[in-house]
């Protein structure tokens, strides 16, 4: 089964000490080795794909939980010690300017397995795709600073991404994995973690978007002009709210002055010339209209606020979220722990520290974080951000 799914995590500036990387590595490589061993690739995809599981394993090789390091610092170990001829796996790209160099990666690494020119393709496509659908189809005021892409020789991928919402400080992660995906636009993410739920997020994978996603297509095979027209009808500007029809009234109280009008938030641009590519290739689904260069956030926002406010077809704008951390709360908020998934990501990592040839303080100290993180369960009231 397909796993997918996103954590927030206090962001935590500053590099992990070489010290700590260096004992990151040397209990990482074994246990990579001893899952791929014991579930194949494709069982070592699924579990890097699962963020209770991620989570899990960058906790017992020695992060924070609640650091956001976490996750570029877990996905560079594990970029390190995995060597693409011995165990069939690779991993490209990285945080900042290292994502950028992901599409160069996996066309350098696959020419180990001898992938034909389609399968390559259909790589470098889930990487771009994944990450154009987290940054902008998903439009939770985050922007992706980190991409990290895993892949097999079988030609199976997994993802795991992390953006910056820089008004509350907390990073949100993304993961992917490609198994049962038959596109990318309609609910992708299997499981999605939060500790934060926020308001008015666009969320244009949802099910509920679904007819919105049809209507942003047919918008962009019109004439860029007539979106022009329909986008400026709808800036700020040229809005009205209900109290311009009321009457005014010198005894009219304060409170009875009419109720307050909530204005759209259309975007102050949208790129005119990515529509008019849009134009001339006329796509035939939303998914291929947002892996369209140049069409962004402000685009798929301009594109489902005309489909919403014209047409009628709404967008979904509920945070896809679910609003706990992890396997739940101890206390039962925000619900309770699923015990089955914490046993089960614990088990599978504890037998791997078990057979791992590493000495036995290790493994203790390792096993120790691994029972710690089991037991405990914080909340978002006991996050200090940072």
């Amino acid at each position: 089964m397909k796993k997918s799914g996103i954590s927030e995590l206090p962001l935590h500036g500053g590099s992990a000490p070489s010290w700590l990387v260096i004992r990151m590595k040397k209990l990482a490589k074994p246990i990579v080795r001893i899952i791929i061993d014991e579930y194949g690739r494709d069982g070592f995809l699924e579990r890097i794909s699962d963020p209770f599981w991620f989570q899990s394993l960058g906790c017992v090789l020695g992060y924070d939980w609640h650091s956001s390091g976490l996750t570029t610092v877990t996905t560079g170990v594990l970029k390190d010690i995995i060597e693409p001829g011995e165990i069939g796996i690779f991993v490209a790209g990285g945080k900042g300017k290292k994502s950028r160099k992901t599409p160069e990666e996996i066309e350098e690494y696959t020419k180990k397995f001898g992938f034909s020119t389609n399968k390559l393709k259909n790589l470098k496509d889930a990487s771009r795709t994944s990450a154009k659908i987290d940054n902008a189809a998903i439009q939770a005021g985050t922007s992706l600073y980190h991409h990290t892409f895993f892949g097999s020789e079988d030609g199976e991928w997994a993802v795991v991404q992390q953006g910056i919402n820089n008004k509350n400080k907390l990073a949100r992660r993304y993961h992917w994995m490609s198994e049962n995906i038959d596109n990318f636009v309609n609910e992708p993410h299997n499981a999605i973690i939060s500790n934060l739920k926020q308001k008015n997020v666009l969320n244009m994978t949802s099910k509920r978007s679904e007819e919105c996603r049809k209507t942003s297509t047919d918008l962009v095979k019109d004439n860029p002009r007539h979106i022009k027209g329909e986008f400026k009808s709808l800036r700020l500007k040229n809005q009205k709210t209900i109290n311009e029809f009321i009457p005014n009234s010198k005894t009219q109280k304060k409170s009875c002055e009419g109720p307050s009008i909530k204005k759209l938030r259309m975007p102050k641009r949208m790129n005119w010339s990515a529509l008019k590519e849009a134009y001339e290739l006329q796509p035939e689904n939303y998914e291929e209209l947002i892996k369209i260069r140049g069409v962004g956030p402000a685009t798929v926002r301009g594109l489902a606020l005309i489909s919403e406010i014209i047409y009628g077809e709404s967008a979904n704008w509920e945070d896809p979220a679910k609003y706990s951390y992890a396997f739940g709360g101890k206390d039962g908020i925000p619900y309770p722990v699923n015990k089955h998934s914490m046993n089960k990501a614990s088990n599978v990592l504890k037998s791997a520290i078990e057979e791992a040839e590493i000495d036995k303080k290790e493994k203790i100290k390792s096993i120790k974080r691994l029972n710690k993180i089991s037991k405990e369960h914080p909340n978002q009231n006991k996050q200090k951000q940072s």
